[in-house]
């Protein structure tokens, strides 16, 4: 299909569907501006897939890409939300710069993102491993689970994570 005719089917998709989508979005955000930019970012994903629009739902299908936009900006909400309650406990002359701030939370979503990709018990293993410092032992008996499995779900976290660098460095 060519650029044009998916050019077509998006620009008729937004028309038709962008005021609706809007609506929608702000009864379940409350927020004007939240919905307005939820709204924009779900029609900029359809258009970065580039494949051809002929739905039959289309309400349907702009509901399921905007329901995953809002879950994740929900969850960078909290993220940001918590890493400001932090901040706030800091003294002032040790808060990074507001740019900084931004990078700082775009990373922590990263992580939150890269971790849940892990089974229940190995990201609760590895985050009390490194945010609690517990050792192993403490682990196990928190969790149930041999010092054993602990060490392996550790060995499994660091290799899903270097995994996921490595093809990042690829891209």
């Amino acid at each position: 299909m060519s650029s044009s005719s998916l050019n077509q089917q998006f620009s008729t998709l937004y028309q038709q569907h962008h005021t609706w989508i809007y609506h929608w979005l702000y009864k379940k955000l409350g927020s004007s501006a939240d919905a307005a930019d939820l709204a924009q970012d779900t029609f900029v994903r359809i258009l970065a897939r580039q494949q051809q629009l002929e739905l039959q739902q289309p309400r349907a299908y702009l509901v399921n890409v905007a329901k995953g936009l809002m879950v994740n900006w929900l969850q960078r909400k909290e993220i940001e939300r918590a890493y400001l309650e932090v901040l706030a406990q800091q003294p002032e002359r040790e808060h990074p710069s507001p740019e900084r701030q931004i990078l700082i939370i775009e990373t922590l979503t990263q992580i939150v993102e890269l971790l849940a990709e892990l089974p229940d018990t190995v990201r609760l293993t590895f985050l009390y491993a490194q945010l609690e410092q517990l050792k192993y032992q403490d682990i196990a008996d928190r969790l149930g689970i041999s010092v054993s499995t602990v060490k392996r779900n550790i060995q499994r976290a660091y290799m899903h994570c270097l995994d996921l660098m490595l093809a990042a460095e690829d891209i």
